[in-house]
């Protein structure tokens, strides 16, 4: 049942007693121009970093928290597309205030930096840069405050200064998060903005009561819009009443939850039940495999593309400004540092939004980014939203229906016979000389799962497009969202999936396709051209055409493991309807449908073309596809009862050879066994050289980490896995 809301409030500007006050009141004095900048930085703490390891020539690094301290003016032009910007709290000047934490990581010796501010938009306030470039980290799955050594320290090595910032406004405190501080937008009369929600739920393990914001990548981590009324049972105005549904599958149908059954609040075992406006409970309980949908009327939405801001305004100030207006020193500035933002999944596709929103470029007309590197992170943000979940993403079976995909998918402009648009992420930035240049970093598994063919072709698949000259696009192929830690579960069941996950690693890559990047924005010198799948070479074809082997039950070894099942999935694309209030364009404005209500027609999604083995033809191959011990594959499917024969969210495969020909002749696997490809371990050996050479003439490989991959073959042998 679709809900139809009409605006129900027209705001303007009022002041604000708790959060917005709060933002005004430590702001504090700054200059007198009204224009958006970091008007004060505040560092609370310095110290050493990494427990004061020294890396090669560069020495030891520093580590610095703080805040900064932000205003932007709400009328001038880069600032008025921010939803809801013109209903803020404002200061005595009429600015919009918004505080962001900070850390950085810098040579302590600032003569030997690198010149470089790393810049990384970090992922629902965690911190990924240097489990993404340094190797050797741990897999405990804590962030860098944990990790003492800092891996290889490739980063630090190479002189890299290291900046986080807050752009997320809907976090939980806690956990080392990394968070934005903006303010609640209000009517013009102080009351509160109100307007339809729609919470996709799903759990992992049973439980009768969840915030009002949970989700599968959202679960306790982000805050919830509170409820209008915790009555479930009374019609507010225009006849609204909220509903929980629940169903098996995305496309299955939804089955209403009577009223008496649920309610605004928690009631978890052993507890006492307590009605409030921020969680929901169930009482038989929320079921893992299950997509649970609750649509409710929200208040008080938060100024989400304030985030946008942030994001500018932190590079320009590191980058030009010696002081703050209170005098504060800039920590990192060098007059000629230039900066490059990085940003993985959920981050990436926020790099895209704010570059596709005209960003990068402040009111003085200063380029903000000279380089940009959004990783794993096709299509588009859901944040200049009116009560916006940025968390939110774009499965095939969780979170289908979020605003991840509008169009534009392209970088290049180009026209969609669909909405009848033409448009390219970087219109805005080609129209104020401002974009950077960008190394688009994605796996396979976005296209088989995200979509990312959009990013490679015309709206309906039909034809290769080309990157514009500033963009280069590379797609790593037999690679999942983000690699499996080892070591891998040897018998099912493997999570919520069919097939064990893909260890298949990004570092190798990311660390060369960086260095890259970097030598193209300081020095211009020319990138290594775009690689990955293609139409006009068979290696980019409809889900229908894959050619999958035929990889039987009990294939390798003595565990009983599951037959590879190839359904020709992917994850379809119409153009959805949230409402007249919401601009598609932009990804931005107001939904006032929900669930919306998909188009007809359909966009033209592909997937890679499989070799002998069903690994991906097309892209950058890893040393470890090259040289494989198993079938890596970007695809995985979900097991009885966790949506089965779905996409198994962000899991490749990994199916190992049969050890030896006998061993494969009885189970009937096609696939050469490890000793038929590699009798000797100098074989092997010369196998890696062999990769590593032809990785490193591709660039998509750094000398050094060449020489390691061959040291380590010459060591160990086959690995039985990467």
């Amino acid at each position: 049942m679709a809900f139809r809301r009409k605006q129900l409030a027209r705001g303007s500007f009022c002041s604000r007693r708790t959060l917005a006050a709060g933002i005004l009141a430590a702001a504090g004095a700054y200059g007198t121009s009204a224009e958006a900048r970091i008007v004060r930085l505040e560092i609370t703490k310095v110290e050493p970093a990494f427990e004061g390891k020294s890396f090669g020539t560069v020495g030891t690094y520093e580590k610095l928290t703080g805040k900064a301290y932000g205003a932007v003016d709400p009328k001038a032009r880069g600032n008025r597309i921010i939803q809801d910007i013109d209903l803020a709290p404002r200061n005595a000047k009429g600015e919009v205030e918004y505080v962001t934490d900070i850390e950085i990581i810098r040579p302590k010796d600032g003569a030997k930096s690198n010149g470089t501010l790393l810049v990384e938009v970090v992922n629902r306030g965690n911190k990924l840069t240097l489990r993404n470039f340094n190797a050797n980290m741990p897999n405990d799955g804590a962030d860098w405050n944990a990790v003492k050594s800092g891996g290889d320290g490739f980063l630090m090595k190479e002189g890299y200064t290291v900046i986080w910032f807050g752009w997320q406004a809907d976090l939980v405190a806690g956990g080392n998060r990394v968070r934005l501080q903006v303010p609640i937008a209000k009517n013009r009369d102080g009351s509160a903005i109100t307007g339809i929600l729609r919470s996709e739920m799903v759990v992992a393990s049973a439980t009768k009561s969840l915030p009002l914001s949970n989700g599968f990548f959202t679960a306790r981590v982000h805050t919830a819009y509170p409820t209008v009324s915790t009555d479930n049972t009374k019609p507010l105005a225009g006849g609204f009443l909220p509903s929980l549904t629940v169903r098996a599958k995305e496309n299955a149908p939804r089955v209403v939850i009577p009223a008496s059954e649920w309610s605004f609040g928690t009631c978890d075992e052993g507890k006492p039940a307590e009605v409030n406006d921020t969680n929901v409970c169930l009482k038989s309980g929320f079921q893992p495999g299950r997509l649970y949908e609750l649509i409710y009327q929200a208040k008080d939405p938060l100024v989400l593309g304030l985030g946008f801001a942030a994001l500018r305004d932190v590079g320009t100030f590191f980058k030009f400004e010696k002081k703050d207006a209170a005098g504060n020193a800039n920590p990192v500035y060098r007059a000629d540092n230039k900066a490059i933002v990085v940003g993985t999944s959920q981050s990436g596709r926020f790099i895209r939004s704010y570059l596709h929103l005209g960003f990068n470029a402040d009111e003085k007309g200063r380029i903000a980014y000279e380089g940009a590197k959004p990783h794993i992170g096709g299509g588009l943000m859901p944040l200049n939203v009116r009560f916006g979940h940025p968390g939110r993403a774009w499965g095939d079976q969780i979170d289908h229906l979020y605003q991840a995909y509008d169009f534009p998918f392209h970088y290049a402009s180009q026209y969609d016979p669909i909405t009848k648009r033409r448009q390219g992420i970087l219109d805005r930035c080609a129209a104020n000389g401002s974009c950077p240049k960008l190394f688009h970093v994605a796996t396979a598994l976005e296209v088989f799962e995200g979509r990312q063919s959009l990013g490679l072709t015309d709206p309906l698949g039909s034809k290769d497009v080309a990157d514009p000259k500033s963009v280069r696009t590379f797609i790593l192929a037999s690679t999942q969202h983000s690699s499996a830690p080892l070591p891998l579960p040897i018998a099912p069941p493997y999570g919520n999936c069919v097939q064990q996950a893909n260890p298949n690693p990004h570092t190798w890559a990311m660390r060369s396709l960086l260095t890259e990047l970097k030598d193209w924005v300081k020095t211009g010198k020319t990138p290594p051209e775009s690689i990955t799948p293609r139409i006009d070479n068979g290696t980019l074809v409809a889900p229908n055409q894959v050619r999958v082997p035929a990889i039987p039950a009990n294939a390798y070894g003595n565990v009983q493991r599951p037959a590879l099942r190839y359904l020709g999935n992917h994850n379809p694309l119409q153009v959805f309807d949230f409402g007249p209030l919401y601009k598609a364009g932009d990804s931005s404005g107001i939904i006032t449908i929900e669930p919306p209500k998909p188009g007809v027609q359909s966009y033209g999604i592909l997937v890679p073309q499989a070799d002998s083995d069903g690994m991906d033809a097309g892209g950058v191959k890893s040393i470890y596809q090259q040289v494989p011990i198993a079938t890596m594959m970007s695809w995985n499917v979900g097991r009885k009862d966790r949506f089965e024969d779905g996409f198994c969210l962000f899991q490749g495969a990994y199916i190992p050879f049969a050890k030896s020909k006998a061993e494969r002749e009885q189970t009937g696997d096609p696939r050469p066994s490890v000793e038929e490809r590699y009798p000797t371990k100098e074989a092997y050996v010369q196998a890696i050289r062999k990769a590593t050479e032809a990785s490193v003439k591709q660039r998509m490989l750094l000398e050094e980490d060449a020489r390691f991959l061959i040291k380590q073959a010459e060591d160990e042998g086959i690995r039985l896995a990467p």
